[in-house]
């Protein structure tokens, strides 16, 4: 046969696929030769329709999962989460009734490999592979759920010498759906949107999901984000039961573009982070062999080293190639609902399906054939991972803020989730520049098991083999957290150092200072939970002032204290319930990890006193949101989880096509986040003209500019030589590089100014994403976060774009009328995990009203 006709042939199969009409029965899917036992029930036998005919819906595919576990000796259930809206997340087990009856031996025996006196002896021919099937933690990329139950009836039905096998040495974990609200909401869509004769044109309605959609979770966040900063339940859930496993592949399932094919790994091999050793990607190709064998067969397309990357260890395919794993991406043209028109023909969401089950039985095949070197691979990683230390300049890392016990607390608490082992600071010391105090910092060693993951949550970097990135191309945790922190040499490193391991690190407790006070209270606005603590006040109608200067008073036990800028102070003589107020302060100390001070006199031993006008009045917030169709569904959720989950400030979140015809008026706060904004001007001016505090995040700044409500301009780039002439080869790369996609700037804070108050020092890092940079105002005062003249202090950005961000603008104030516009060209919540630049949010929205008109534009 010509090479012609074979070209043919595999695009005649490829398009026949694309054709068919819905399948009747899993034959279409079930690998042939192979028998199913008939006491397990099928997909269709519990759920009334066949697997690809309609999407599954989260609370079907429990029941499923469920079903099959009490049919099937190989399988059982366990529920490892709950999400926001209490759906559960289940982890099923399945492998051989007789690993069944020893799985915490087993177990055991993971739990080994990461231990330096017990890996050397394990055998890589003898211990049980662990194989970890992962399901749509993108909701509405729905082929790999519902590929699940086919993944699920096969390893529990399926019969003969081949599988009796493979369940005897393996241990599936199959995770059939990481994102359960996602999937509901996503279902929810396109099931009802289903005519019963498919609708394949892709102007119809059900392939266009309403805003937020179900790609993430209930706070709108990408849980494929998640696996490293672990901010959210689902993710926790995961990563405790990934820890013990230790599995040797996680396949993670994904979609993209209706027109485009399959992919799998290994990715763009430029793009792969420099911590995950070469036989990563060695073994990664080898299991690709295997995957494009299996879709050969069935005659489907893909590509495989194009587009996707391994850098970012956040992802599911990306968490396990740091820990002696290979993660593996899998990303499927969608069909974005039951059948669509492409380029390549009728799409029918059964194909897609078969595709992801297909690189199931392909992952399952290739694991078997290639055991020896998984197991080899991960058993020399952990054995290695000392020596990999001990070539490391640095022995380990230092953090803490005496300041603030929540933020450090939560740094403490990511790592303990991952297995880092961190030590409590026995003793004062210094390092790098800063002082560090017992009890209030930590120590991580680099010499453990977990070196490699510990490194990449600490490192900063800046030089790359490549200028593009799927994902950021940085997340240095301290920097992020804005922890004062330091790297150790050996000889900084001191065994006397090393307190305790923190293996339960418990959220800090506050407390009450002096005891009860006749005349007032005071607290420091630096911990973390601050405004949770000023809003639970707030919203008791106590009477609350911020210090807009310095002040020392003494206290009941007869000590003198400090209060620096933003100090809290709520005076007893102005409130109506005396007993309230001592009640609700001892409840502040306890639940937000707060010292509250009872002072013994309003007269200050220096500064001002409490009576001074130059402690300002807060008002109780009313946040409005603008949301809807054309709005950053990330950012907005960010700031709705940050609001709702850690500060427990209401917002009301308003589509912007109500916005012609809300009342605004009972709202004094309103916060824009990224997004194309359809609403008038003139409604949003006359409010801030009266008051009101209009917070503009990140994208939205450009928005408030262009329409006259602040003075912020953008710097421009300069055009290039219009004479040049470039290779078209080089296009999307050279457009790439241009692309700032995530990476942490240096800037200086004025810590006076009310949007900096909880900052006890003025550098601080920034997270940036975008190249649109801000001049500051010809205001001095106006701008009070403003970029180094050296800012880069991890992560990728072009020459052109580091020239323009050098002394630039983060954050700017501008006055209309009485009111004030706080535009945030960087976003201070991303993700979740950017804890160091949140009060900043939080600043902008209790105290942006009080900022002076002599400190606008």
């Amino acid at each position: 046969m010509t090479r012609n006709r074979i070209l043919f042939t595999l695009l005649l199969s490829f398009a026949t696929q694309f054709l068919l009409a819905q399948p009747t029965s899993l034959d279409y899917y079930l690998p042939k030769g192979v028998t199913y036992d008939s006491k397990i029930p099928t997909p269709k036998d519990v759920l009334g329709y066949e697997v690809g005919e309609r999407h599954v819906t989260h609370d079907q595919l429990v029941y499923y999962m469920k079903a099959v576990a009490a049919a099937s000796d190989r399988v059982t259930v366990q529920e490892y989460a709950r999400t926001y809206e209490q759906r559960p997340l289940l982890l099923l087990t399945v492998t051989s009734p007789e690993n069944h009856g020893k799985i915490e031996e087993i177990k055991q025996q993971r739990a080994a490999i990461t231990d330096p006196s017990k890996v050397g002896s394990l055998n890589p021919e003898e211990e049980k592979l662990v194989v970890w099937l992962a399901y749509s933690v993108h909701g509405n990329e729905a082929s790999g759920a519902n590929s699940s139950l086919l993944t699920a009836y096969h390893l529990a039905a399926a019969q003969g010498e081949e599988i009796e096998k493979a369940l005897a040495q393996t241990v599936f974990l199959v995770d059939p759906a990481i994102n359960p609200d996602g999937v509901q909401r996503f279902s929810t869509w396109v099931n009802m949107h289903r005519s019963e004769h498919l609708v394949t044109d892709p102007q119809s309605r059900e392939f266009h999901e309403r805003w937020p959609n179900g790609r993430t979770n209930h706070y709108w966040f990408d849980l494929n984000r998640d696996w490293l900063p672990l901010q959210h339940p689902e993710s926790q859930g995961r990563i405790k039961l990934f820890q013990e496993w230790k599995p040797n592949i996680l396949t993670d399932h994904h979609e993209m573009g209706s027109n485009s094919t399959f992919f799998f790994q290994p990715g763009v091999q430029t793009r792969f982070n420099p911590l995950t050793p070469s036989i990563n990607q060695e073994l990664t190709i080898k299991i690709g062999n295997y995957h494009a064998k299996a879709l050969d067969n069935i005659g489907s397309s893909y590509f495989t080293k194009e587009g996707f990357d391994d850098f970012y260890y956040g992802k599911g395919s990306t968490y396990p190639d740091v820990q002696g794993g290979v993660g593996i991406l899998f990303e499927q043209g969608s069909s974005r609902g039951h059948a669509q028109s492409t380029i390549h023909g009728t799409l029918g969401f059964w194909f897609a399906v078969r595709n992801q089950f297909t690189a199931t039985l392909s992952t399952i095949e290739a694991s078997q054939a290639l055991k020896t070197d998984l197991q080899k691979y991960q058993f020399d990683f952990y054995a290695e991972a000392s020596e990999r230390a001990g070539k490391d300049a640095v022995k380990g890392y230092i953090f803490g803020d005496k300041y603030d016990a929540a933020k450090t607390f939560h740094l403490v608490e990511m790592l303990s989730r991952h297995g880092i082992k961190t030590y409590e600071l026995a003793k004062n010391t210094t390092a790098g520049g800063k002082s560090f105090e017992e009890g209030k910092a930590y120590i991580v060693p680099l010499d453990q098991p977990q070196y490699s993951l510990a490194k990449a949550i600490f490192k900063t970097q800046t030089s790359f083999r490549d200028s593009l990135f799927y994902d950021i191309s940085t997340w240095t945790m301290p920097l992020a957290f804005n922890l004062p922190y330091a790297e150790l040499n050996g000889k900084a490193l001191d065994q006397s150092l090393l307190g305790e391991v923190m293996t339960k690190p418990a959220f800090p407790k506050g407390k009450m200072v002096g005891g009860n006070s006749s005349v007032g209270y005071v607290f420091e606005w630096d911990g973390y939970y601050a405004p949770r603590a000023l809003y639970r006040l707030k919203k008791a109608g106590i009477k609350v002032k911020v210090a807009t200067k310095p002040a020392t008073y003494k206290l009941m036990d007869g000590s003198v204290k400090e209060f620096t800028y933003g100090a809290v102070v709520i005076p007893v003589g102005m409130q109506s319930d005396r007993g309230k107020v001592e009640r609700l302060v001892s409840t502040v100390a306890e639940k937000d990890g707060l010292e509250v001070f009872g002072i013994s006199t309003g007269l200050a031993s220096s500064g001002i006193d409490v009576g001074s006008n130059s402690f300002e009045m807060v008002k109780k917030p009313k946040v409005m949101m603008l949301g809807g169709d054309g709005v950053s569904p990330y950012e907005a959720g960010e700031v709705w989880h940050l609001m709702d989950q850690r500060y427990e400030i209401p917002v009301t979140i308003v589509e912007q096509n109500d916005f012609s015809r809300i009342d605004i008026d009972k709202y004094n706060v309103i916060v824009m986040v990224s997004g194309s904004y359809k609403i008038g001007a003139k409604k949003l001016q006359d409010w801030v003209k009266e008051g009101g505090t209009l917070v503009a995040l990140a994208g939205a700044t450009k928005w408030v500019a262009s329409n006259g409500l602040s003075h912020v301009t953008f710097k421009k780039k300069e055009k290039g030589d219009s004479t040049a002439v470039k290779s078209y080869a080089y296009l999307s790369n050279n457009r790439g590089a241009q692309q700032v996609g995530g990476m942490i700037m240096g800037a200086t804070l004025d810590i006076t100014n009310p949007l900096g108050y909880g900052f006890r020092e003025g550098d601080i890092s920034v997270f940036r994403r975008g190249s649109n940079f801000a001049i500051k105002h010809e205001n001095p005062y106006a701008t009070p976060l403003i970029y180094l003249d050296e800012p880069l202090k991890s992560g990728y950005i072009s020459e052109e774009n580091l020239e323009l961000a050098k002394g630039s603008a983060s954050i700017l104030v501008d006055k209309y009328g009485s009111g004030r516009i706080i535009s945030m060209v960087d976003n201070p919540n991303f993700r979740a995990f950017w804890y160091g630049t949140n009060k900043l949010f939080a600043n902008a929205v209790l105290f942006g009203d009080i900022i002076s008109s002599s400190a606008a534009r």
